[in-house]
């Protein structure tokens, strides 16, 4: 799992990303590509979020989590339900699967994850949708980089990966 979220868990804005962070953005692209063959699994309203020249996300499986079992869009495949969406991953040859959001689709797969990435913005109420309420109790964290706010960056951030023990 990777999601960037504010001090308070704030997630989105109105549909969108509530902040400009190139070097999370470049990092993302890293990580969810990697060195093979991998998925993303999102909601269809962070697919609708994705700008038109990144729909699909290249160089990645793309898998849209959707109630609606007509929706479909080139490039995606759609599951209905969690257990699906894996199915398609693996049935792709997927090394890896990322689940990159929204707050329902995160909250669809927080308990089926070991590992999170989390890009803490150091800001506050920059969002009207927030990440799922997380017992963080049974994870540990390590501090990968630290990023100060400069003309690419609206924030400084924390990024840190976190493993469930």
């Amino acid at each position: 799992m990777v999601v960037a979220m504010d001090e308070e868990g704030f997630i989105g804005r109105g549909n969108r990303l509530p902040w400009r962070l190139t070097s999370d953005m470049a990092r993302f692209k890293r990580l969810t590509e990697g060195d093979g063959f991998n998925s993303v699994i999102m909601g269809r309203k962070t697919w609708d979020s994705l700008s038109e020249g990144y729909r699909p996300l290249p160089e990645r499986v793309n898998i849209v989590m959707s109630r609606d079992t007509q929706w479909q869009a080139e490039g995606a495949e759609t599951a209905l339900y969690v257990g699906r969406a894996i199915e398609l991953a693996f049935a792709e040859g997927s090394d890896e699967c990322w689940i990159i959001g929204g707050a329902q689709v995160y909250e669809m797969f927080l308990d089926r994850v070991d590992e999170i990435h989390v890009t803490t913005v150091h800001t506050s109420g920059s969002g009207e949708v927030r990440f799922p309420d997380w017992d963080r109790s049974g994870w540990s964290a390590e501090v990968v980089e630290r990023q100060e706010a400069d003309g690419d960056n609206e924030h400084s951030t924390t990024y840190s990966v976190w493993t469930k023990s």
